[in-house]
């Protein structure tokens, strides 16, 4: 199992070198074969880990918590691998690629690090990635839109990084001075750690990567790189980049609760995530920029994320981990769909997005397809998901808690809906005239969602058995029996 662990991370890393040297063409394809392997060997690795821990090299370390984050990244790299082929519609950039499968490395690497000092540079490293991705494109509104993510990301990971300081400082109490950050260890210690800076490292941790995952207030940078970045990035920053910063936030979450009891870390929790959800709700309406509507999305369903911690409840934990990866499925396919839409009408704006089931034979009903799983209509993913965090909610007593996160979610459902009905009901203005026929812009744009629209059914209808374990070992280690 050490070949594939190690896999993991070297196919991505080795396939971003190499495009930077090979053909455009060649490198297209060399992304492809890279972004399906890494899943493959995603997939192989859930077995394992969903019996017991990994451990090599000291410094890699996989369990069913890092496994679900590693599912979630390794099936949308490869599907948005694949989409890029179509999107670029033959323009290949190599740098695009080398970046791509560099962006997707990082964010592989990071739930496989041991310890929380290599978490730490691990998403650091994608947000420098991320950011020369965004900015890629070479216009006004992309770099002004990566250096506001540069800016505020780093101010957050500062943060971060003086909650590691702090999570160091509380496990050399017990661990001795040599300890060296190791995730497995500092939870098993909880119990004995000292209560300050145990209290201060989770709420540095939890303000520093909630700007990565896009928790209000820190969640500004997010729309502007979401609306700026090529729609393949923008789907990564989305359905991945986030969740993983959150499971850097669940790893200070374990042995906070360990130490101090989980009342704390779930309030804060439920503070940000309630914030980030109402807000986002608000702002879908009235959103003339198709990627900035589905960037408001991402922030309401991180918020449901950390809602569905601040619960506790098994069952509502459970809800987390799937919707995780229904959420990376769902949201995936949803800006692929966008990204079919800009580049058959040539704009962002939902006002010039217009009779998309009718010019759009596949993309338009996959399109509505997504905005119904982001809206948590059945049989998708994302409502089992939603459904379990409700319940675990009312289990665990928060009446109050879940109401308002079904009040959230109905709101953002009118406005996806609102806008989704404009682009996708209202006739085509003109259509002859502008030059827009009927038909695909690439079939390479459709395969990879139509795979998203498979996994979210099944996370829906019946998840793998294996997948079923996973989850609750998950659920396990996060203090939940």
């Amino acid at each position: 199992m050490i070949g594939v662990v190690l896999s993991i991370l070297i196919v991505p890393l080795a396939a971003g070198l190499a495009c930077v040297a090979l053909p455009a063409r060649a490198a297209a394809a060399v992304t492809v074969a890279s972004g399906l392997a890494s899943f493959a060997l995603v997939l192989a690795v859930v077995p394992a880990a969903a019996h017991h821990d990994l451990s090599y090299l000291s410094y890699l370390r996989v369990d069913a918590l890092s496994a679900i984050f590693l599912l979630a990244t390794g099936f949308l790299y490869g599907a948005v691998a694949m989409y890029a082929v179509g999107y670029l519609k033959g323009h290949h950039d190599r740098r695009f690629y080398a970046g791509l499968n560099l962006f997707a490395w990082a964010m592989l690497a990071a739930p496989l690090m041991s310890s929380l000092a290599l978490l730490w540079i691990a998403v650091e490293v994608t947000t420098i990635i991320s950011a020369l991705l965004v900015a890629i494109e070479d216009t006004d509104g992309a770099a002004e839109a990566a250096w506001k993510y540069v800016l505020i990301a780093s101010t957050g990971l500062g943060l971060a990084l003086l909650g590691t300081v702090f999570a160091y400082y509380a496990g050399s109490q017990v661990l001795g001075e040599h300890y060296n950050l190791a995730i497995g260890p500092l939870i098993a210690a909880g119990p004995h750690l000292p209560h300050i800076p145990a209290t201060l490292a989770f709420l540095l941790a939890l303000l520093g990567y909630g700007t990565k995952v896009g928790l209000f207030p820190v969640h500004t940078w997010l729309p502007d790189a979401h609306s700026e970045a090529p729609t393949p990035v923008s789907a990564l920053l989305s359905g991945s980049l986030l969740a993983v910063s959150f499971y850097a936030i669940l790893r200070f979450y374990q042995f906070t609760a360990a130490a101090l009891g989980s009342a704390l870390p779930r309030d804060a929790l439920l503070a940000f995530g309630m914030a980030s959800l109402l807000l986002a709700a608000l702002y879908v309406f009235g959103q003339r920029d198709v990627k900035r509507l589905l960037a408001y999305s991402s922030v309401e369903h991180m918020g449901i994320l950390a809602i569905g911690v601040s619960f506790g409840a098994p069952v509502a934990l459970a809800g987390v981990m799937l919707h995780v990866l229904a959420h990376a499925a769902a949201k995936g396919n949803a800006f692929m769909g966008a990204g079919v839409f800009t580049v058959k009408f040539g704009s962002k704006q939902i006002s010039a997005l217009r009779g998309g089931l009718d010019l759009l034979p596949w993309s338009g009903p996959l399109f509505l397809l997504a905005v119904f799983a982001l809206a948590a209509m059945p049989p998708s993913g994302i409502f089992r998901s939603e459904f379990q965090i409700v319940y675990g909610g009312l289990a665990a007593g928060n009446y109050a808690a879940a109401a308002a996160l079904i009040a959230g979610v109905t709101v953002a459902f009118f406005g996806l809906t609102a806008s989704a009905t404009r682009m996708l009901f209202t006739p085509a203005q003109l259509r002859a005239r502008s030059g827009i026929s009927r038909g695909e812009p690439s079939a390479w744009m459709v395969v990879p969602v139509i795979a998203g629209v498979a996994v979210l059914f099944i996370l829906g209808l019946h998840p793998p058995a294996e997948l079923n374990g996973l989850i609750h070992r998950a659920v396990t280690e996060l203090g939940a029996a």
